[in-house]
Protein backbone atom coordinates (compact mmCIF):
# COMPACT_ATOMS: atom_id res chain seq x y z
CA UNK A 1 0.00 0.00 0.00
CA UNK A 2 1.40 3.42 -0.84
CA UNK A 3 0.24 6.13 1.41
CA UNK A 4 -0.71 9.28 0.03
CA UNK A 5 1.75 12.54 1.17
CA UNK A 6 -0.87 13.93 3.63
CA UNK A 7 -1.14 10.35 5.34
CA UNK A 8 2.32 9.83 4.78
CA UNK A 9 3.01 13.19 7.14
CA UNK A 10 0.11 12.31 9.78
CA UNK A 11 1.80 9.15 10.24
CA UNK A 12 5.79 9.95 10.48
CA UNK A 13 4.82 13.16 11.95
CA UNK A 14 6.62 12.70 15.15
CA UNK A 15 9.92 11.35 12.99
CA UNK A 16 9.64 14.70 9.76
CA UNK A 17 9.25 17.17 13.24
CA UNK A 18 11.75 15.65 14.97
CA UNK A 19 14.72 15.75 11.65
CA UNK A 20 13.75 19.11 10.88
CA UNK A 21 13.94 19.96 14.32
CA UNK A 22 17.53 19.04 14.18
CA UNK A 23 18.86 21.54 11.08
CA UNK A 24 22.57 22.61 12.50
CA UNK A 25 22.46 25.84 10.98
CA UNK A 26 19.17 26.98 12.27
CA UNK A 27 20.40 25.68 15.78
CA UNK A 28 23.53 27.37 15.75
CA UNK A 29 20.92 30.78 15.05
CA UNK A 30 19.05 29.75 18.03
CA UNK A 31 16.15 29.32 15.46
CA UNK A 32 13.07 26.73 16.70
CA UNK A 33 10.42 25.01 15.10
CA UNK A 34 6.99 25.95 16.88
CA UNK A 35 4.39 24.45 14.72
CA UNK A 36 4.35 22.21 11.34
CA UNK A 37 1.59 20.82 9.72
CA UNK A 38 1.52 19.62 6.12
CA UNK A 39 2.37 22.19 3.66
CA UNK A 40 3.12 25.04 6.77
CA UNK A 41 5.70 25.84 9.21
CA UNK A 42 6.02 28.46 11.87
CA UNK A 43 9.54 29.49 13.35
CA UNK A 44 10.61 31.83 15.56
CA UNK A 45 13.80 34.06 16.55
CA UNK A 46 14.80 35.80 19.39
CA UNK A 47 17.62 38.07 17.96
CA UNK A 48 20.92 38.58 20.08
CA UNK A 49 23.27 41.30 19.76
CA UNK A 50 25.17 39.85 17.32
CA UNK A 51 22.64 39.43 15.22
CA UNK A 52 22.55 43.22 14.85
CA UNK A 53 24.00 45.55 11.72
CA UNK A 54 24.91 49.06 12.24
CA UNK A 55 22.08 50.59 12.95
CA UNK A 56 20.88 48.47 15.97
CA UNK A 57 18.23 46.53 13.88
CA UNK A 58 18.64 42.61 12.80
CA UNK A 59 20.74 42.13 10.04
CA UNK A 60 19.22 41.18 6.90
CA UNK A 61 20.97 37.95 6.48
CA UNK A 62 19.26 36.44 9.63
CA UNK A 63 16.16 37.68 8.44
CA UNK A 64 16.64 36.17 5.22
CA UNK A 65 17.59 33.13 7.49
CA UNK A 66 15.04 32.22 9.74
CA UNK A 67 12.14 32.72 6.37
CA UNK A 68 14.46 30.30 4.23
CA UNK A 69 14.13 27.48 7.83
CA UNK A 70 9.92 28.45 7.21
CA UNK A 71 10.08 27.42 4.10
CA UNK A 72 12.34 24.27 4.32
CA UNK A 73 10.23 22.77 7.18
CA UNK A 74 7.08 23.45 5.08
CA UNK A 75 8.53 22.02 2.04
CA UNK A 76 9.50 19.69 3.39
CA UNK A 77 7.03 18.78 5.99
CA UNK A 78 5.76 15.56 4.08
CA UNK A 79 8.94 13.87 4.73
CA UNK A 80 10.03 14.29 0.55
CA UNK A 81 12.84 15.38 0.53
CA UNK A 82 12.70 18.86 -1.13
CA UNK A 83 15.45 21.47 -2.33
CA UNK A 84 15.54 24.80 -2.73
CA UNK A 85 15.26 26.12 -6.52
CA UNK A 86 15.03 29.87 -6.35
CA UNK A 87 13.77 32.67 -4.04
CA UNK A 88 13.04 36.49 -3.66
CA UNK A 89 12.97 38.09 -0.16
CA UNK A 90 11.35 41.74 0.13
CA UNK A 91 12.11 43.66 3.56
CA UNK A 92 9.72 46.08 4.33
CA UNK A 93 10.48 47.25 7.95
CA UNK A 94 13.53 46.74 10.38
CA UNK A 95 13.06 43.64 12.52
CA UNK A 96 13.56 45.18 16.43
CA UNK A 97 16.54 43.65 18.52
CA UNK A 98 14.27 43.66 21.57
CA UNK A 99 11.28 42.03 19.39
CA UNK A 100 10.57 38.18 18.73
CA UNK A 101 10.89 37.42 15.13
CA UNK A 102 8.01 35.16 13.66
CA UNK A 103 8.41 33.16 10.28
CA UNK A 104 5.11 31.37 8.66
CA UNK A 105 5.42 29.55 5.42
CA UNK A 106 2.34 28.24 3.95
CA UNK A 107 2.19 26.14 0.70
CA UNK A 108 0.86 28.14 -2.82
CA UNK A 109 0.33 24.61 -4.96
CA UNK A 110 2.43 21.52 -5.08
CA UNK A 111 2.91 19.32 -7.93
CA UNK A 112 4.92 16.28 -7.99
CA UNK A 113 8.16 17.79 -8.76
CA UNK A 114 7.83 21.55 -7.58
CA UNK A 115 6.23 23.73 -5.06
CA UNK A 116 5.59 27.62 -4.51
CA UNK A 117 5.51 28.89 -1.09
CA UNK A 118 4.89 32.17 0.79
CA UNK A 119 6.75 33.20 4.02
CA UNK A 120 6.21 36.04 6.06
CA UNK A 121 8.53 37.60 8.67
CA UNK A 122 6.79 39.52 11.45
CA UNK A 123 8.77 41.67 14.13
CA UNK A 124 6.00 41.38 16.80
CA UNK A 125 2.71 42.27 14.83
CA UNK A 126 4.90 44.07 12.32
CA UNK A 127 5.44 43.01 8.89
CA UNK A 128 9.12 43.19 7.97
CA UNK A 129 9.76 40.55 5.23
CA UNK A 130 7.87 38.60 2.75
CA UNK A 131 9.24 35.74 0.38
CA UNK A 132 8.20 33.65 -2.34
CA UNK A 133 9.79 30.40 -2.75
CA UNK A 134 10.24 27.52 -5.05
CA UNK A 135 11.22 23.59 -4.53
CA UNK A 136 12.23 20.74 -6.49
CA UNK A 137 10.85 17.29 -5.01
CA UNK A 138 12.99 14.64 -5.31
CA UNK A 139 11.62 10.96 -5.12
CA UNK A 140 12.87 10.00 -1.55
CA UNK A 141 11.79 10.70 1.90
CA UNK A 142 14.63 11.97 4.28
CA UNK A 143 12.91 9.67 7.10
CA UNK A 144 12.37 5.84 7.57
Amino acid sequence: MTLTEIQQHEEYYDDIFKALKKEPYANYLGIELVELKAGFAKVTLSPTPHMLNTHGTVHGGIIFSLADYAFAAASNSYGKTAVGVTNTIHYMSAGMKEHQLTAIAEEIKKTNRLAWYRINVWSNNELCATMEAMVYRKNENFIE
